[in-house]
């Protein structure tokens, strides 16, 4: 009876042995496979290694599982640009914003800016969004210029006025800004309201020990050398960099293709983030109700009175409409959102197959006399003289090497001066160099004036608008714009690469 009574505790047991055994096979052993060693060992040395980690998704990301998929145009291409041609190309598995960064998110970046940077006021003002945005010659929108922004109301509304540049340091601020708060939720540093100027948290600096802060514990070490030490990269906690996405990775997410693919087959090729060819919702509880905050018609933005098709007359909340099916908000319509890329008509010819982009500009790593890395950025905190060249593989010239406009690395891909363009030299010999068309004068020689808008400060926009008609509500249509200018209907969102497992956790 006894004997009975252990029997599902003995079976309890053997289970819970089986699992460990089959945990065991699929995880990472703690033994070094070519020395024999055993990681996390203070007894031969302390050689520490995280094992079985994954990275966790960071505030306000939403896994986004790579694959392959069919890049650009699928629908007529009224403007005849041909400029997205379709290819098979295969995006890694990234994170990607719920929403687009809304005016609240905007405005606690200010805030911190203002706040720390007391001796530098020009860097708050730097990132100031351009309200004037929203001014008319034709119309009466004055009114936006002031409220839009900064009124409560409009919390939760896409930031808009926000050129390239200030996207991208918007990304790196975040990037700082939840690192910084992973250290604190972990025990290692505590909060430290007295940063000011250059004494504030960088990961990179902190990282490199660049910066101290407010330290609270500090991890244990297994060198026997130390006692302890601070987080380094390898433990796997801290995330990687909040960036904007890549053209590609953007496109992609958009579709949201895992929605209707079966067994490795996409059923339908979507024109919308949708299923179907309509604008229009149809399941039949929400029938007939418009999908995305777009302009139907000339002069009609949202609707009749008593009966507003999209319910909005300019923006409207991040949260509006109905999330794709990756989960995001808003991928056509509302606002034009900037991704990485530099634009370019031919891109969709000079592609590669896996993670496509145009922009890459390699730089060379430094480090101090010590060893140390120097952070980007951070040498206002050095002395520059005693700062190195780190030494790199010559695969690329990283003093030269420029990948915005071709695909390989030689000297040939750098864009140099615009009055070397002018010179005569270039007429006949590194014609590469010459990215403009030129007018020629009777004597067939190249005169100085330009003939394109397309340059390396160039970068693509996409997704459609609130002041867009449905044509550019398809995610493949692409645009450009001038990083350093802005309007009242581009915003952006982040992202962030997956690095690990592509289907996450």
């Amino acid at each position: 009876m006894y004997k009975f009574r252990a029997l599902p505790f003995i079976l309890l047991a053997l289970l819970f042995l089986v699992s460990c055994s089959l945990f065991k096979k699929k995880g990472e052993a703690n033994t070094s496979s070519t020395t024999g060693w055993k990681y996390n060992n203070p007894d031969n040395g302390g050689f520490e290694v995280t094992l079985g980690a994954e990275q966790e998704t960071g505030p306000g990301l939403v896994l986004i599982e790579g694959g392959r998929f069919t890049m650009g145009q699928i629908s007529q291409d009224v403007f005849f640009d041909w400029n997205n041609k379709p290819r098979t190309v295969t995006v890694s598995s990234f994170y990607m914003d719920e929403t687009e960064i809304k005016n609240v998110d905007y405005r606690e970046y200010l805030y911190w800016l203002r706040r720390v940077y007391t001796e530098y006021r020009q860097v708050y003002r730097n990132a100031l969004p351009d309200t004037l945005v929203w001014r008319s010659p034709m119309g009466f929108n004055d009114p936006y210029v002031q409220y839009y922004f900064r009124h409560p109301s409009y919390n939760n509304y896409p930031v808009v006025g926000v050129s390239w540049l200030k996207a991208n340091d918007y990304c790196v601020w975040r990037s700082d800004r939840v690192n910084e708060q992973i250290l604190i939720d972990f025990g290692e540093l505590s909060p430290d309201p007295e940063q000011a100027n250059q004494n504030n948290f960088n990961t990179e600096a902190y990282l490199a020990r660049q910066y101290d802060g407010v330290t609270n514990k500090l991890r244990k070490s297994l060198n026997p050398d130390q006692t302890e030490r601070r987080t380094s990269f390898e433990d796997g906690l801290l995330l990687p960099s909040y960036r904007l996405p890549t053209e590609a990775e953007w496109e992609f997410a958009a579709y949201a293709l895992a929605g209707n693919t079966v067994q490795e087959r996409i059923y339908e090729r979507r024109v919308y983030p949708w299923d179907g060819k309509n604008v229009r919702n149809s399941i039949p509880r929400y029938r007939g109700e418009m999908m995305a905050n777009f302009v139907r018609g000339r002069g009609d933005m949202m609707g009749v009175a008593g009966n507003l098709n999209d319910n909005a007359s300019i923006t409207s909340e991040v949260k509006s409409y109905w999330p794709n099916d990756y989960g995001l908000y808003c991928m056509a319509g509302n606002v034009n959102e900037w991704v990485q890329d530099v634009y370019r008509p031919l891109t969709s010819d000079d592609v590669d197959e896996f993670n496509p982009f145009r922009g890459n500009v390699y730089t060379d790593l430094r480090r101090d006399n010590d060893g140390l890395a120097v952070p980007k950025g951070n040498l206002g905190r050095l002395n520059v003289d005693t700062v190195k060249p780190v030494d790199v593989s010559n695969r690329y010239n990283y003093q030269k090497g420029d990948y915005r406009n071709y695909r390989d690395g030689d000297y040939k891909s750098v864009i140099g001066n615009p009055e070397d363009w002018k010179n005569d030299a270039l007429d006949n010999k590194d014609a590469s160099l010459k990215m403009y068309a030129q007018s020629r004068n009777s004597a067939g020689k190249p005169t100085p004036d330009f003939v394109t808008l397309i340059n390396d400060n160039a970068r693509v926009y996409k997704g459609g608008s609130w002041k867009d008609r449905a044509y550019w509500l398809n995610p493949s249509t692409r645009r450009f714009l001038d990083q350093t200018e802005s309007r009242d209907d581009i915003g952006f969102r982040c992202a962030m690469i997956r690095v690990g497992s592509p289907a996450g956790n």
